[in-house]
C-alpha cells in the first residue's frame, strides 16, 4: 500500500511532485463499461510516457469507487502474485463484455406474459441471485484483504442494520482493524444494488478467529454513488492526522489535489419530462415506477452525484486550481443504454461506443440552472484533457521517485 502521508508535506510554493492524486469511479452496473473505456485510454497515455508495464495504481494516492466502480477499483488495485495490479485497465472492458451476460442473465422469451411474471417476481425478491458474480469475484480475489491493495482504496457501502454508511478505507485500518475485510466481500457488498442483487452479510475476524465485526451491507450507491468527495475527505483526514489543523488541510491541501472523477452515464435529459402537476397525482407506485424508470431513485442518484460535482468544482475554483479537477460524464443516455442490467451483446457494445464517443466530446460541467452538462470551454476534449492529466501524473511520479532516491542517498 502506498504510504501517502509521506508524500504530502506541501507548502503553498510547492508545485508538481507534491500533488495528491485521486481517481474516482461512479456506480452504475453494466455502465461501468463507459469508465472502463476511459481508464484504458488514460493508462495507454501513461504507458506512452513511462513504458508498457506501468499501471494506473502507480500514479494515484487513492482510488475510490462505488458499486460497479468499487469493482473496477479493486480490479485496478488488488495484487497478483508479483504484487502488481491484478488487471491492466485495458482488460476491464473484456471482463464486463464476458461476464455481464452471466451476472445479469436476460430472458430468452421477451413477451408480455414473461415480462409480467418477471415484474411480479421482482416485487418479492431481488431480480438476480448474484451467485455468478459472487463466484467470479471470490475466484479472482481469493483471500486477499483490504490492507494488501497496491495503492490506497476507498469503497463505500451501506449497512442496513445500522442504517449508516460503512466506508472500507485503507486509511482507516490502523484505527479500525475490523474493516480489514476480504476484498471479495467488499466487492460483493458495494455492488449489492437493492432490488437487483441480495444484501451481503459477512464477518471480519482476528488471527485467533474471534469475530471483530458483523456487516449487513448493500450497494454503496445508497450513500455515495459518486464517491469523489468521500475519497477526498479520507485523504484530507489522513493529512490532518499527520499533524495539521483542519484549516491547514483545506488551505494547503485541496489546492494540491489532482482529481479525475468518472461517471457511468445517466438518462437525465431523457428523464426531464415529469412536471409537478403530473407528479402530484402519484402515490408510492408512481414514484417507484413510471415510464420504465423510478423517479424517486433517479432523483436521489442525480441529486447526490451532481451535488458532489458542484461542491468539488466550487472548492477548486475558490482555490484557484480548477485545472486540477475533471469530471467526465454523459447525461444523454436513453433506453437500454441507461439501464444497469440489460446485458445483451448489442447493448454492451453500444456502451463501449458511448465511452469512445465521450472521449471525443468537449469537457463539460453541470449548469445548475438547467441541470444539464454543458461544454466548459471551446478548445479541449475529454481525450485532450486526459492527455494533459497523464503528463502531469507522469511528471508527478518522476519527481517523487527522484525525491525518494535523494532522501535515501542523503
Amino acid at each position: 500500500m502506498v504510504e501517502a502521508t509521506k508524500l504530502m508535506h506541501v507548502t503553498p510554493s510547492d508545485d508538481e511532485g507534491n500533488l495528491v492524486t485521486i481517481l474516482s469511479i461512479d456506480g452504475g452496473g453494466i455502465r461501468g463499461l463507459i469508465p472502463a473505456v476511459i481508464l484504458a485510454f488514460l493508462e495507454s497515455e501513461l504507458q506512452k510516457l513511462d513504458g508498457e508495464n506501468v499501471r494506473l495504481a502507480d500514479y494515484f494516492d487513492v482510488i475510490t469507487g462505488t458499486s460497479t466502480g468499487g469493482l473496477v477499483t479493486v480490479m485496478l488495485t488488488a495484487p497478483n502474485e508479483n504484487n502488481r495490479p491484478l488487471y491492466a485497465a485495458k482488460d476491464i472492458k473484456g471482463f464486463y463484455l464476458k461476464h455481464s451476460p452471466e451476472i445479469f442473465p436476460q430472458n430468452k422469451c421477451n413477451n408480455f406474459l414473461t415480462n409480467i411474471l418477471k415484474l411480479g417476481k421482482s416485487l418479492f425478491r431481488p431480480k438476480y441471485n448474484g451467485k455468478y458474480l459472487h463466484n467470479i469475484i471470490r475466484e479472482r480475489l481469493g483471500d486477499t484483504k483490504l490492507h494488501q491493495t497496491v495503492t490506497n482504496v476507498v469503497i463505500p457501502t451501506f449497512d442496513i442494520k445500522r442504517l449508516q454508511p460503512t466506508i472500507f478505507s485503507s486509511f482507516q485500518l490502523k484505527k479500525r482493524p475490523y474493516l480489514n475485510a476480504l476484498l471479495s466481500d467488499i466487492c460483493i457488498a458495494t455492488s449489492a444494488a437493492p432490488t437487483y442483487l441480495p444484501p451481503h452479510y459477512f464477518e471480519t475476524k482476528n488471527h485467533n478467529d474471534q469475530v471483530l465485526a458483523k456487516f449487513n451491507l448493500v450497494d454503496g450507491g445508497v450513500a455515495a454513488n459518486n464517491p469523489t468527495l468521500v475519497g477526498m475527505s479520507e485523504m484530507a483526514n489522513e493529512m490532518n492526522d499527520d499533524g495539521r489543523s483542519e484549516a491547514a488541510t483545506i488551505t494547503m491541501g485541496y489546492e494540491k489535489f489532482l482529481v479525475i472523477s468518472l461517471g457511468t452515464g445517466s438518462q437525465k435529459q431523457d428523464l426531464m419530462k415529469f412536471s409537478a402537476d403530473e407528479a402530484s397525482k402519484w402515490g408510492i407506485l408512481g414514484w417507484l415506477t413510471n415510464h420504465g424508470t423510478s423517479p424517486l431513485i433517479d432523483s436521489f442518484n442525480q441529486a447526490s452525484a451532481d451535488l458532489v460535482d458542484f461542491h468539488i468544482a466550487s472548492v477548486f475554483s475558490a482555490l484557484k486550481s480548477p485545472h486540477n479537477y475533471i469530471r467526465i460524464q454523459d447525461d444523454t443516455l436513453s433506453g437500454d443504454l441507461s439501464s444497469v442490467d440489460v446485458a445483451t451483446e448489442k447493448n454492451l457494445n453500444d456502451l463501449v461506443r458511448v465511452g469512445e464517443a465521450l472521449l471525443k466530446r468537449p469537457i463539460s460541467k453541470v449548469n445548475f440552472t438547467t441541470g444539464l452538462y454543458e461544454s466548459a470551454n471551446h478548445y479541449e476534449t475529454n481525450e485532450e484533457a486526459l492527455k494533459r492529466f497523464a503528463k502531469r501524473l507522469s511528471n508527478q511520479r518522476r519527481l517523487r521517485t527522484a525525491k525518494s532516491i535523494n532522501d535515501h542517498v542523503y
